[in-house]
């Protein structure tokens, strides 16, 4: 039996037609009935770096009792040159996170999924402490069970003021070392034994990680990296999936 939190998440390949450009992580998250894949919004769109594909690919587990069957599923960006994906900004600018609503007509009945929901969000900010052990799951460099089709978990802690806005921007940092591949991943923690009753996934979803974080100054001869990674806080996810016009929102 898999457990819940490993097909919370899948693998994305990124294309321009049909080349390949990238690959990233991505989890399902669920809200009146309506399936959201949430990843980082640079994984859909990086300004800067002219990273702008036009669909996705991601992988959904389609036999429960056999873990490496998987079907591929590929999911259009944009139609008409208008975004099919959600984005928001706040008063700190783009938050670094995007949905993409996934037609259940697309999933096949038999999916192995386990979706995050509002239940999983954290309503108490100040019951996550600093130095608080949490997980984040994702591909790594692509790194992952190649037989089980199964993502890879990292241990972190939260190192950063949870529900303090690190240098105004709407994420906090944590501490783990991490790679390209897991932005998008889900930060999770245990749930509390008051909450621990609401399904089988028994996790709470804090953030999104994003990206590491370095320091200007660094000399990259003496100087070792940081190890600190942005997380967007995942309340957010309420605004970007919220009965809404595609388009960036302005989060509260």
């Amino acid at each position: 039996m898999v457990e819940s939190l490993l097909i919370t998440v899948t693998p994305i390949l990124t294309y321009a037609a049909d080349q390949l450009l990238t690959n990233a992580t991505g989890f399902f998250f669920e809200r009146n009935g309506r399936l959201f894949l949430i990843t980082s919004r640079h994984v859909v769109l990086d300004e800067p770096s002219q990273h702008r594909p036009d669909r996705m690919e991601i992988s959904l587990h389609s036999d429960p009792a056999i873990t490496a069957t998987v079907t591929q599923l590929s999911i259009p960006l944009y139609r008409e040159g208008e975004p099919l994906w959600r984005g928001a900004v706040d008063s700190g600018g783009v938050v670094d996170i995007a949905a993409v609503e996934i037609e259940r007509s697309m999933v096949p009945d038999v999916s192995l999924i386990s979706p995050f929901t509002p239940t999983h969000l954290v309503t108490e900010f100040d019951k996550i402490e600093v130095g608080t052990a949490v997980l984040i799951v994702g591909f790594p460099l692509g790194f992952h069970d190649t037989v089980n089709r199964l993502p890879v978990v990292r241990q972190a802690v939260v190192a950063s003021s949870f529900g303090i806005r690190f240098q105004g921007q709407g994420f906090f940092l944590t501490d783990a070392r991490m790679h390209r591949g897991a932005s998008g991943a889900p930060v999770v923690a245990r749930m509390t034994q008051e909450r621990s009753g609401r399904g089988a996934l028994a996790w709470m979803l804090l953030g999104v990680h994003s990206a590491r974080m370095d320091v200007s100054n660094r000399d990259i001869t003496q100087d070792e990296r940081l190890d600190l990674n942005c997380a967007w806080y995942a309340d957010v996810l309420m605004t970007l999936t919220a009965e809404a016009e595609r388009s960036e929102h302005a989060a509260k």
